[in-house]
Parts: C-alpha cells; structure tokens; sequence
C-alpha cells in the first residue's frame, strides 16, 4: 500500500474511509443485488441499521411487516428505558434530540410538552412514528417496503443470498437480494429461517454458571431467592403484553364502551387477592419515570403502571409483580409458530390487555373508588388511528437467541464493587440497562411474594458488548443486532430499545464495511468498525469521569477496549506513571503484533512528554510517528517538555499513530 503523509491528526479518518474503502466499492458494485444491505425488521434497531449505513453510502432496504415503522417505540412504548444516559450515545441521542427539537418547534422551548418530553426521552407513540419517518426520508438512499411478511431465507454455500416475502396488502410475492442482510427483527426470524443455531428459552444455572439462571423465585425488593428456586432450564420465555398509551383528557378520550371479544372475568379475579395480600401497594425503592402514582398504591388501577408523556398522556405498562398477571404463558408456540397462527397469539394478546382494562374500570366487585380512578384514563382517539386506536407491536420481550461466535452471560454484567467486568478486544457498545426479566411462568413462590422467573431490576456494572454476539456461528452475511447471542439472563439487560438502536448503529456500519471491503461481515476488521464507531459518537467503554467534549474522549474509549484500564475512571488529565507506561506499551505494541517489550518502567514514578515522545520515534517509522507527535505532545496545556506526559495525552498519541501504522505504516520489530 502506498504511503501517506498526514498532515493533521483530524484527517485521519476521512484518509481512512474515503480514500482507501470507498473508491473499492464504486467501482465493483454487485449489480445483481437489489440492495447493498438489506435490513428486515424496521424497529428501532432496524431503522438506525438503515441510517447508519445509508449515510456512508450504501443502498439500503428497509423491511416491516406492519404497516407502520419503529417497533415498541412507535407501539407504546413511550419512554427510553435507560439507568445511565452517559452510556448511550450515537444515533439514539439523535433520535432523543430530534424528539425534543419536534415538541419544541410545535410548542414552543418553554412549553409544558418539551419539559415532560425529558430531553427527548418520552414522547408521544405518534411522534415517535413521525420522527422515525422523518430520519427515513431524509436518506435518500434508503427504500421502505412496509406490509412485507418474511416468508424465507435463501442460502447457499452457508451464505445467505436472498430473503422471500409476501407483500401482505397484494399477497404479492416479492424476492430481494443483497450483500449484507442485518435481522433487525424482535424474534429472529432471518437467521431462524436461515438455518443458523440459535437458543429458544432458558440455560439451566450450570451451563454457563449464572447465579439468576433457569427457574427462579426472586424477592425483587431485597434481591434474595425463594425456597423452590431450582435453576433448572426450560423452554419458556418471558411473557409478551401489550404496551399500552392511554390519556386523562375527556375530550380526546375513545372509552372502553364494551369488552374484548372471548372476555372471560375469571382471567383477573387473582387480582382481589393481590389487593387484600398488599401486592398492589407502592414499591420499596421509587425509581424515575417507572409509573409510580400514590393515588394508585393499593386500588386495582396498580394492576397497571403510569408514566407520564406529554399531551395529558401515560406509558402504560402492565404491572408484573401482582399473582394475578395473566400473560406468563400464554406466548407459548408464537415464535416457531406460522403467520396465521402468531395472528391468533397478536389477537389473544390483545383481548387480554383490554380486558384487564375493561375489568379495572367495570368490574362491579372492584371498590367504586378504584373505578372512578380507573375510568379516568383512555385510550387516545389520535393515537393508533388505523387500529382502533391500540398498538399494531406486540411486546416480544425475547424470542429466538442467536448462537453466535460469542454468547455474552450475566458474569458479563455483573455488578463489581471494584474494578471492571470483562473487557472484550471486539467491544462495539456499552450496556447499562439492569437485569430485568417478567415472569416467565405462571406459578407463584410459596410464600406467595413473586411470580416465577420474575428478576425486577437487578444492579449491573455498565459493561462492553463484543462484536462477535452479532455474528452467527456459521451462517455468513448475516448481522443480527436484536435478537443477539446472549443468555436469557444476559439478554434482559441487553433487550432495551436505547441500546438495541446502538446496536442496529453498529451492524449498519459493520454491514457498509464489509460491502466496502468485499468480506463477510464477520471478517471485517473490527479496529476499523471501532474507528468509524467513535467519529459517530459511538461508546465502546464506559467512563464515569470524562465527556464526550473532552479531546481524549475517542482514545481512551478505544484503548479501554484494549486493557489500558481496570476500573470506571480513565484518570486523564492524571501524569502516566511509569508502570502503567509500560503495561500500556507493550498492549499498544501487542494490538499490532509487536511482541518485543518497548521499554522498563525503571524507578521514575512518571514518564515526562521528552521520554515518551523519544520512545515512540524509536519504536515506528518516524516519518509518520513524528508528525503526530509534534501535534498532540501537549494536548491540554503547553508545558516544559521535562514535565510528565498525562494519561489522556498518551492515549491520544497511541490511537492516532495505531491508525496510521494500520493504515500503511510499519512498526519496527
């Protein structure tokens, strides 16, 4: 390859990506595919997919087999369920952002909406759906076929070569080709369809040693197992609802005026001995934005949880913690199930939510005052407007589970006092969302606290996700960034919309990479993905003592990737002791197959700009090293060149010359 010279560090990655990949694939485009990348599944991780890799270039098509895009988010779903929201970043702040800026511009910035939007992190079903559409139709290079039903996965040689659907409103038969395909879908039904191994249910405790794995009773208020606790596996998911929007303003009220087809009472009744036992009470530990209203502590309407939105409407999620839930269960079969069959389960789903609301507020054995509070919420008349004003999304908290070329477990995510949880080479995000599944069967603990399989927001450390749980084990051109390869336990923190848009971020870049490159996208280079990761504002390691505004920010995300750090605080603007200089040397020599050690620590308790400047033109091609050098020597401040070098400042000058040995340079062995 022919060398480069760069003249600043802040063209770098334009060298990198235009220059090099870009001018590849202009000229050897696949004229046979429909698509560059082709995208099945237009939820939120589905439609960032889309996005990401249709502003770097490539032609995209984007599939839902609804008529309407953005999942859960667009279905319900009203808030960004999200603990840490320094850990999330990319196109889902985008999205936040573009949320806010709607109510802003319709209400105006001091506007009772824009402050109970939170910056953009709750919203109204309908805006969401706008915001979502607007980002679609800003790409030029993105094409929405909405109403298609996946029917089958063509693959050929273990590679997957073309997807089949049916275009439902025309029972038209559509086939579509591409050279990356990214399953975006809550149940995986690409790779499901593909061939590719996958797990369906729960590991038994022992298969990858998880502490909450299999069945399980579990007191989420002290956070300790109940007798019966077996940690057996089993086929069983966590039961599906549906997410419901419901509004207190009269005159954009559509009452409840009779109820559900196949009603049955006896389906809520549990419910009186949930009242009379303290199961509808308020919780121990208040958390944000989680529907906590005293005026529902200890009536029926508990059987539901409120969080407010803007526009005098609610999130209204269904309480999981009373006996008498009803849905574990009943999502028995919907997975492998057919479409006419997932149909019935969509249907059976939806009787059971507005039945439950139906009961809530008309049951004549529930108190009159519970009902009076009941009745004051109803589903909005502009909302859902082409379904009778209910969500199209069934809530899929988790389907099939890819098998992929890594399985990330709860020992993953687990919460450390001190120091960090697994560091992963490949890691593409950050995680930070608690563990927390709904019940999973019916059956209550014996001492009547907690449905099965039920782990209510257990703490976690914020942790990295490898790029290999989006790749399966052997089915090639394929990217999953939903249904990723995790356990159950694991994938009940990972399962939260904010991070899935991240990951939908990760596998359309990944997907224009490897089009760009010609390869598989499981043999992409991953330091390249990272890279372009990074210039999207992409977090790969979580620190909880640097921002994003500062100029090492992208550095130490990618060397926190590499073992540079052990804990949460990156210590940047801290003098690089000598150890720490030489344990960060030879990773930096080791990330680019240079096995020799670089220096000893000696007795200096820290290492000045002049030594570490002198080590790196001794151990690469000055003719590149110097350059960067001389740019970055004093980042934050000017100092004398005897004065220690600080921790951020090394890590800039490591990453930028890392990129350019990999780009063409060679480093002396």
């Amino acid at each position: 390859m022919k060398r480069r010279n760069f003249v600043k560090l802040g063209t770098l990655g334009s060298l990198l990506y235009s220059t090099n990949l870009v001018s590849c694939v202009q000229q050897d485009k696949e004229s046979a595919s429909d698509a560059d990348i082709l995208v099945v599944g237009a939820t939120p991780a589905g439609i960032m997919a889309s996005i990401a890799a249709a502003r770097l270039g490539s032609k995209v098509i984007l599939t839902e087999y609804h008529a309407h895009v953005g999942g859960m988010s667009t279905s319900g779903l009203g808030k960004s369920d999200i603990e840490n929201k320094d850990a999330i970043a990319g196109l889902f702040k985008e999205f936040t952002g573009n949320i806010k800026k709607y109510y802003a511009g319709k209400y105006g910035a001091e506007s009772e909406n824009v402050v109970k939007c939170k910056e953009g992190y709750y919203y109204e079903p309908s805006v969401a759906e706008h915001v979502f559409r607007e980002m679609i139709d800003a790409e030029k290079n993105i094409q929405l076929l909405t109403n298609h039903r996946i029917e089958k996965v063509i693959v050929d040689a273990d590679t997957v070569k073309a997807i089949e659907f049916i275009e439902r409103t025309k029972s038209k038969a559509v086939t579509l080709k591409a050279s990356v395909f990214i399953d975006a879908t809550y149940e995986g039904d690409v790779f499901g369809l593909a061939g590719a191994a996958f797990a369906l249910g729960r590991e038994g405790k022992g298969e990858y040693n998880e502490t909450h794995a299999g069945k399980i009773f579990f007191d989420y208020n002290d956070k300790v197992f109940l007798p019966g606790s077996t940690g057996a596996g089993d086929k069983n998911l966590p039961a599906y609802t549906y997410r419901l929007c419901l509004t207190d303003d009269p005159v954009n009220s559509a009452v409840l005026a009779a109820p559900p087809e196949d009603y049955n009472r006896n389906r809520y009744t549990k419910y009186f001995e949930d009242l009379k036992e303290g199961r509808l009470s308020g919780p121990k530990v208040f958390r944000e934005g989680h529907g906590y209203y005293s005026a529902h502590f200890n009536t029926m309407v508990r059987a539901f949880s409120f969080a407010e939105i803007p526009n005098r409407k609610f999130d209204v999620n269904i309480n999981p913690r009373p006996l008498g839930f009803p849905f574990p269960e009943e999502n028995n079969n919907y997975i492998e199930a057919g479409w006419e069959q997932r149909e019935k389960i969509f249907q059976h789903h939806r009787n059971l939510v507005l039945g439950l609301l139906y009961f809530v507020q008309n049951d004549t054995e529930i108190p009159e005052a519970h009902r009076k509070i009941a009745n004051q919420y109803h589903l909005p008349k502009d909302e859902f407007t082409d379904n009778n004003h209910f969500p199209w999304q069934l809530y899929v908290r988790e389907g099939r589970r890819l098998k992929g070329k890594y399985v990330l477990t709860e020992n993953d995510a687990t919460y450390m006092e001190s120091g960090r949880n697994t560091i992963f080479n490949d890691s593409i995000i950050a995680g930070e969302f608690p563990i927390d599944s709904f019940p999973v069967t019916k059956e209550a603990s014996a001492d009547r606290k907690v449905l099965e399989g039920y782990i209510g927001l257990l703490p976690i450390s914020p942790y990295q996700i490898p790029y290999r749980i989006l790749i399966p084990e052997k089915i090639k051109g394929l990217i999953v960034p939903v249904a990723a390869s995790t356990t159950h336990v694991a994938y009940s923190t990972v399962r939260m919309e904010p991070l899935w848009m991240g990951l939908g971020q990760v596998a359309g870049v990944a997907a224009w990479l490897a089009v760009m490159q010609k390869k598989m996208v499981g043999d992409i280079p991953v330091e390249m993905l990272q890279y372009k990761l990074l210039e999207y504002d992409q977090i790969l390691t979580y620190f909880d003592d640097i921002t994003k505004e500062d100029m090492v920010y992208k550095a130490v995300q990618f060397w926190g990737t590499k073992g540079f750090f052990d804990g949460y605080k990156c210590r940047a603007k801290e003098p690089l002791d000598a150890q720490t200089w030489q344990q960060w040397d030879e990773l930096f020599r080791k990330s680019l197959g240079v096995k020799d050690a670089a220096n000893e620590a000696g007795t200096a308790t820290t290492v000045s700009v002049k030594q570490f400047r002198e080590l790196l033109l001794s151990t690469s091609d000055s003719s590149i090293t110097k350059q960067f050098i001389d740019n970055k020597k004093q980042l934050y401040t000017q100092r004398n060149e005897t004065e220690p070098v600080l921790r951020g400042e090394a890590c800039v000058m490591y990453y930028d010359i890392y990129f350019g040995i990999k780009n063409g340079q060679k480093l002396n062995a």
